[in-house]
């Protein structure tokens, strides 16, 4: 069963086993596990040394990582790099990747401009081997989770940014998913906080900023 079959959410039929990085991103190029693929001009996959000591994930890539093919290089990417770089996170230290790897979007105005559209359940469940498949190489010290939905795919439905931003948790822990085998016997932590395009829709933007600033400082601190 395969992802054009209209009930058939799972790229787990497309996830090589065993798989490097390398591969791994060849073989998400042909991944048809939910209907994204057909609208989004691109898999994103994620992007980083496989040796990272974190990973950080977001929701989806949006509309310029959609045409380019890498994970936040687009305006909240920005934001991110900046933020990173503040809390003493380098760059050379994360692999970075999303939740989802297709761009979801929907169609606006005379211009045709395309308006993210945030993915479904089943799709960000689809999406999960792929994300387990990365954190089977990758096997980091802290994840930060960025935004709901990273948050959902990671520690269930019942996860609140609100309630559980930059408060470190065991993981794999009680995560739900294909989570513990993914990590094997490595241990980390999670962090969770906003996904750094709340910074750009925030009417207050330097006390955003410096919420999210904040969350990834208390992240760095595990590190040490």
């Amino acid at each position: 069963m395969t992802g054009d079959t209209a009930d058939a959410y799972d790229a787990s039929p497309y996830v090589p086993a065993g798989a490097d990085l390398r591969t791994l991103a060849g073989a998400a190029a042909c991944c048809r596990g939910c209907p994204l693929y057909r609208a989004a001009t691109q898999t994103v996959f994620g992007e980083g040394d496989a040796d990272a000591r974190v990973m950080l994930v977001g929701e989806q890539p949006g509309d310029q990582e959609d045409r380019q093919g890498r994970p936040f290089v687009g305006p909240a990417g920005h934001v991110l790099e900046r933020a990173l770089t503040e809390a003493g996170i380098g760059a050379g230290r994360t692999y970075v990747t999303n939740a989802v790897k297709h761009f979801k979007f929907t169609v606006t105005g005379a211009g045709k401009r395309r308006i993210h559209k945030p993915p479904s359940l089943r799709e960000v469940s689809a999406c999960k081997p792929w994300l387990a498949a990365e954190m089977r190489v990758v096997r980091p010290r802290l994840i930060v989770a960025l935004g709901a939905t990273a948050g959902k795919a990671l520690l269930g439905p019942s996860f609140r940014v609100s309630e559980r931003r930059g408060v470190p948790v065991p993981f794999p822990g009680d995560a739900p998913g294909p989570w513990r085998q993914a990590m094997g016997d490595a241990e980390a932590y999670l962090v969770a906080t906003i996904h750094p395009s709340a910074v750009l829709r925030a009417e207050d933007r330097d006390a955003m900023y410096a919420g999210l600033l904040s969350d990834l400082r208390s992240a760095a601190g595990l590190l040490t």
